[in-house]
């Protein structure tokens, strides 16, 4: 089968443009094969990832700071809610997981999370839309987040050598250097060693943690105005609602990245692997999201901060564990940037030949779309005070949809006539009621306490926009 993916040469990328494709969907095998031969046609080859690549890129989306934000989760949430919404929301990222790749299979025309969006709700132009809205929201604030993150890094380091917003722009022009490729192929390289920095950090931490007397401070005092270090089995008493869900938002956060995964199936060359990518990132994620927060809650208890760095007593200890972060900082910006660009890249060029070459017009409209989306991030991470609150509104008003609502709604899209056949087929038409029960959750309370924390921040005193102020830990 070697029909073309757009009837128009310049029409502009639609969802529909491939509806042809999925008219026989036994066929998917043979459509995948048909998308491969015609991509690698062109010069610029997308559909290159083999699952190992696949396995390193999802690796080094994954493998980031957040990780080192669960201690404070569970210093707020206590050992057993703490570690039982970790236990399940990994669970629930495998299945949900699981459900977009078989869907996905359904409709290989998919590329990106919006055209999933489009199929999922019954071929929803509006869904498409909507879903497409969130993809750029989500994308350049979490790029914003990430710029930030690289400013209090070079400030930790430098021990505010530079104005903050002057260490801003210098990781905003990194991360558009980094993010020049036009694949994903090449930044699965990149991915390799942001994770092994990560990984370094992250061990780093933890023998500091291990080694010190005590921990410096935390959120109610320096060490030992809140007492003797100590953990605990539920929450410690006078701790609100608010915290204890910003702290769940704050977990699942870290366990939905589901939004980038349709974008990389899309670069697969062998879509029907990533199965195997995905079990790499299950065995990966389960060690590193639970053991490091939990070691480190039993070292920190009560003085956990987020990033867990800044409890540290050491400044030594801090500057060579926290260095660290800036390779994985920029370089999951740059993944994020890499499907935002693409999605509006796609949209500029349509089916021209700049689209699939290297010509002066598309390199050089890909390289405006870049710089474009890393300036937008970088003005995002200078207006707004709190990102570390925005992130927990990210979570609630994206994460419910690109991590529960979407692929409940895809599951009953693949099932509708046999949800009850049988009694595996329940017990997973169960599960996808409760994804969706979560997801609604998220939306509705989970929105509302990320909101009040957002409200409560604001009341107090905040950096003025574009502020010189420190952010070094």
């Amino acid at each position: 089968m070697t029909a073309p993916m757009y009837a128009d040469e310049k029409a502009p990328r639609t969802p529909a443009d491939v509806a042809e494709l999925s008219s026989d969907e036994s066929n998917a095998a043979d459509i995948f094969n048909a998308l491969v031969t015609e991509d690698h046609q062109h010069e610029i080859k997308l559909r290159t990832m083999s699952w190992q690549k696949a396995a390193w890129l999802l690796a080094g989306e994954q493998v980031c700071l957040a990780i080192m934000a669960q201690t404070w989760s569970l210093s707020v949430l206590g050992w057993v809610p703490g570690i039982i919404t970790m236990v399940l929301s990994g669970i629930l990222f495998w299945i949900t997981s699981t459900t977009m790749h078989r869907f996905i299979m359904k409709h290989p025309q998919i590329r990106d999370i919006c055209d999933f969006g489009y199929y999922a709700f019954g071929n929803s132009r509006i869904a498409y839309i909507f879903a497409g809205f969130m993809l750029l929201a989500n994308n350049i604030l979490l790029i914003g987040f990430h710029i930030l993150t690289g400013a209090k890094i070079l400030d930790t380091l430098s021990d505010h050598s530079l104005c903050t917003v002057s260490f801003s722009a210098i990781c905003m022009v990194m991360g558009i250097i980094i993010s020049a490729p036009r694949t994903l192929h090449h930044v699965s390289f990149m991915s390799m060693f942001s994770s092994a920095c990560m990984a370094i950090a992250i061990l780093l931490f933890l023998i500091y943690a291990g080694i010190e007397n005590a921990p410096g401070a935390g959120y109610n005092g320096n060490y030992p105005t809140d007492g003797p270090v100590h953990t605990y089995a539920f929450p410690l008493p006078g701790t609100t609602w608010v915290n204890c869900l910003n702290a769940v938002l704050n977990i699942t956060f870290l366990w939905v990245p589901q939004i980038l995964f349709p974008s990389f199936i899309a670069e697969m060359e062998h879509p029907e692997e990533f199965n195997k990518s995905l079990a790499v990132l299950v065995g990966i994620s389960t060690i590193l999201f639970i053991v490091p927060p939990a070691i480190g809650f039993r070292y920190l208890g009560q003085y956990s901060t987020a990033p867990a760095f800044g409890s540290l007593a050491t400044a030594a200890y801090k500057k060579s564990s926290f260095g660290f972060v800036i390779v994985p900082t920029l370089f999951i910006g740059a993944i994020y940037a890499n499907v935002t660009a693409k999605f509006i890249y796609s949209h500029l060029m349509g089916a021209s030949k700049h689209a699939h070459s290297n010509t002066v017009i598309g390199w050089g409209v890909w390289g405006l779309v870049m710089a474009f989306i890393w300036v937008l991030g970088f003005i995002f991470a200078e207006v707004i005070p709190s990102m570390g609150d925005f992130l927990s509104l990210l979570g609630a008003a994206f994460d419910s949809f690109f991590g529960f609502i979407f692929f409940a709604v895809a599951y009953w899209q693949l099932y509708k006539r046999k949800l009850f056949d049988g009694p595996g087929r329940t017990v997973m038409t169960v599960i996808h009621l409760f994804v969706l029960a979560c997801g609604l959750f998220l939306l509705g309370p989970g929105l509302y306490a990320a909101v009040e924390a957002i409200i409560a921040d604001y009341s107090g005193s905040v950096s003025p926009a574009f502020s010189c102020a420190s952010l070094g830990i």
